[in-house]
């Protein structure tokens, strides 16, 4: 008598990436808040007589928002507060849960870095720099942005930087910064979770 032949055993698939309702929440105020405050930053360039506005180069309507300077300011501000709140209660949310113990870089991490050789655990290991290095470019960002919205008000942040011009161009650079993190945060999530894991992100 012939034994029947043992069923093949089935390939396990990778458990489904799990974010909390409110860290995807934060992902989308996040992406909302900046496709804002970028284009109507566009719009405030292309209106101000320094800028684009002085017969200089300018960006097509079609990626501005607010048709024209006082427009551009009021969306620009308007989600700058929606960015910054979003920062600021998403900060208190992994402090008191404990997550930052899991976001941000160690000493461990800087030695996979230097010593480690499972590329995985070395992709982790990148993300959670580039994670602790944004933050001090997000706090500058919003920092020279509020110099520049109330400089009378707070006129001691354009000093701290020396002149009004300072301010403004340490401003327009900590914007490309935020935009290349963005990007190169989601590549890495693609590399180490592949899709699975950004669609968790946002659903």
């Amino acid at each position: 008598m012939t034994s029947s032949p043992a069923p093949a055993k089935r390939s396990k698939s990778p458990p489904v990436p799990h974010q909390t309702i409110l860290s995807k929440v934060f992902h989308w105020v996040n992406i909302v808040s900046l496709l804002l405050m970028i284009t109507s930053g566009l719009q405030i360039y292309n209106a101000n007589p320094v800028f684009g506005g002085r017969g200089g180069w300018r960006f097509p309507p079609l990626v501005t928002l607010g048709g024209w300077l006082a427009g551009g300011r009021h969306w620009h501000f308007a989600a700058m507060w929606f960015f910054a709140l979003n920062l600021l209660w998403y900060g208190l949310y992994i402090l008191v849960s404990r997550r930052w113990k899991r976001r941000f870089a160690s000493e461990a991490d800087l030695k996979v870095l230097q010593k480690g050789s499972n590329p995985k655990r070395k992709a982790y290991a990148w993300h959670r720099v580039l994670y602790t290095a944004v933050i001090p470019i997000l706090l500058l960002a919003i920092f020279t942005g509020l110099g520049m919205y109330k400089p009378a008000q707070f006129h001691w942040i354009v000093d701290l930087f020396g002149s009004w011009q300072a301010l403004r161009v340490i401003h327009f650079i900590s914007v490309p910064t935020v935009m290349l993190f963005s990007i190169v945060h989601s590549f890495m999530a693609l590399r180490v979770g592949g899709l699975r894991l950004v669609n968790s992100m946002f659903w």
